[in-house]
Order: C-alpha cells, then sequence, then structure tokens
C-alpha cells in the first residue's frame, strides 16, 4: 500500500465529478489563477501525489507529453502509465512544498516532494519546477514538464550540450537519476524489464492502466 502524505492535502468537495482532492492551491503573491487553472493544477498535484485516476486523466489531451529528466512520454498510452506507476514503486509520497508562480500558459508551479521506495524504504527529495501546458479552446493538458532543479538536461540527449558531455559531474548526476528511478520499479517487477531501460517504451510494459471507472475504484482511485 502506498502512503500519501500532504499537509496541504483538502477532501474532495462534494459533488465533484473528477474527484480532484488537492483543492487548496497555494499562489504567489500577485498570481491569480481561474477555475479552469486551478482544476488543472489540482488534478496535476493529485498525479504527483501518487492519486491518479482515469477522470482526472480525462482532462489530458490524447496527444499530451509528460516529460521530466529522464521519460518523454508522448501519446495515452505512455503517458497514463507513468503517473500510476509512482503507485508501483512507492511506498510514502509526501509534498513538502507547492506553490503556483505563474498563472499564464504554461501555468509554472514550485513542487517539492520526499518519495520512499518501497522494498528498499530509500528516500529520496526532488525539488522541481513543473510548467503545465494547455489548450484554451478544449481545456485540455499538452504537455506537463518535471523540471528536477529547475531544468530538463537529462531527459534527452537531444538537449544535452558539448560542455556537459565533457562535465563529469553532468555523468555523475544522468547516472544518479537513472538508477534511482529503476531501483524503484526493480523490487517487484522482472529485473530484465526495469534494467533494460525505464522509459516512455518499458514502463507502459510493467505498469497496468485500469480499463475503466470501476476497476479504477477497486485500486482506490476514486
Amino acid at each position: 500500500m502506498c502512503i500519501i502524505v500532504d499537509r496541504s492535502l483538502n477532501l474532495p468537495q462534494a459533488g465533484s465529478d473528477l474527484g480532484i482532492e488537492n483543492t487548496n492551491i497555494k499562489t504567489a503573491t500577485g498570481v491569480t489563477l481561474d477555475e479552469q487553472q486551478k482544476t488543472l493544477v489540482g488534478s496535476v498535484l493529485d498525479l504527483f501525489a501518487g492519486r491518479p485516476s482515469l477522470k482526472k486523466l480525462s482532462l489530458w489531451d490524447d496527444n499530451g507529453v509528460f516529460e521530466d529528466n529522464i521519460t518523454i512520454a508522448t501519446g495515452r498510452k505512455q503517458f497514463e502509465p507513468q503517473w500510476y506507476g509512482l503507485q508501483t514503486a512507492f511506498s510514502e509520497i509526501e509534498r513538502l512544498h507547492h506553490e503556483v508562480i505563474s498563472g499564464g500558459n504554461p501555468i509554472g508551479m514550485d513542487l517539492k516532494t520526499r518519495y520512499v521506495t518501497k522494498g528498499i524504504n530509500k528516500e529520496q527529495t526532488i525539488d522541481s519546477r513543473v510548467n503545465i501546458f494547455y489548450d484554451k479552446d478544449t481545456g485540455k493538458i499538452t504537455k506537463v514538464q518535471d523540471k528536477w532543479g529547475g531544468e530538463l538536461p537529462d531527459s534527452s540527449f537531444k538537449n544535452v550540450s558539448i560542455e556537459q558531455l565533457f562535465d563529469p559531474w553532468w555523468w555523475v548526476h544522468y547516472g544518479e537519476g537513472w538508477a534511482w528511478w529503476m531501483w524503484s520499479f526493480t523490487w517487484d517487477t522482472w529485473w530484465w524489464q526495469a534494467m533494460r531501460n525505464l522509459n516512455s517504451v518499458s514502463v507502459p510494459k510493467m505498469i497496468s492502466v485500469p480499463k475503466n471507472d470501476e476497476e479504477d475504484a477497486k485500486r482506490g482511485n476514486q
């Protein structure tokens, strides 16, 4: 069982069709969000807290993208397993801080989260800058970027400069990031799958996504 700890978490509002749990959105001074933006931010906060659901992910465009420092997941078949995978990988997820710093498009948010890996009880705290891109016409999320330390140097070699390739510390951090996420999933999955590649292609093979709301509810996601 994955224990979710969030000191700012509110109970779902009565009658909420989407079941968004985090309705207490903290914003920086001078930043305001409209109701549509609040819904998108709340749903993304739930996802980062290991509380996915098909209803919350219905807020995403089918061709949406999730990008962090080790993965670029494009399309529903790739990004949905990334979010459901948090429940598989971690025994505890604690949101230590969040603050929306920009109310534009993308919506910018600072996020600090503590993860405890199942099986080995390894703790890791990640500070990140999250950008939420959305289509104003449809209201759907088109991309979420999770920039560890405010940057995305490791998500793809196309983002790596020549200077970084010759920087030994860059390679150390790159290796640490991959090792941590690979260990997160290997405790209860086949070793050869997890060790081969933890990315947008391999994660959907290891993580199952509920087929309907009923199956989702049985997992405790609604």
